[in-house]
């Protein structure tokens, strides 16, 4: 079985375990050549450690029984993407509406702004320009097509 086979194979099995708890979500699944497992989860109200530890020890144990990886010869890592990795699904955009953001496009210039709506296809940016008096607010309205990267930034 190659990797991705094992990877759709743990997908199905976290989407099963997914059922019981409707407001996480599966964002991304990698594992590394030494068999190292790491599954992202996210959640609409944030993901808590408790949660994590339970997804984990579930899925440890029918990946196990699964025998998807010889001899058991595998490790497991349930966790949140955090708040370096770029955000990945529609679910993502809408859980951080309000928060500030940065947009890499395909093409263009990088920019940084409030993440105000997100429609089907594309998303509402919020960026002030200036200063005091010359202070002005411009929208952008950014197809997601159109999005190489989403990143939160953090604001001290």
């Amino acid at each position: 079985m190659n990797k991705d086979q094992q990877i759709q194979a743990i997908a199905q099995m976290m989407k099963g375990l997914l059922e019981q708890e409707p407001a996480y979500f599966l964002v991304e699944i990698t594992i590394k050549p030494v068999n190292n497992i790491k599954v992202y989860l996210d959640a609409d109200t944030g993901v808590i450690i408790e949660k994590c530890v339970a997804f984990n020890r579930q899925l440890y144990k029918e990946i196990e029984e699964s025998e998807l990886f010889p001899a058991g010869d595998f490790s497991l890592e349930v966790s949140s993407p955090g708040l370096e990795e770029p955000l990945k699904l529609h679910r993502q955009y809408v859980k951080n509406i309000g928060r500030l953001v940065e947009v890499t496009p395909i093409e263009g210039k990088v920019l940084t702004g409030v993440l105000k709506e997100v429609g089907e296809k594309e998303i509402t940016l919020t960026e002030e320009k200036g200063k005091n008096k010359k202070k002005e607010i411009v929208e952008h309205l950014i197809p997601f097509d159109n999005i190489k990267t989403t990143k939160i930034q953090i604001v001290f």
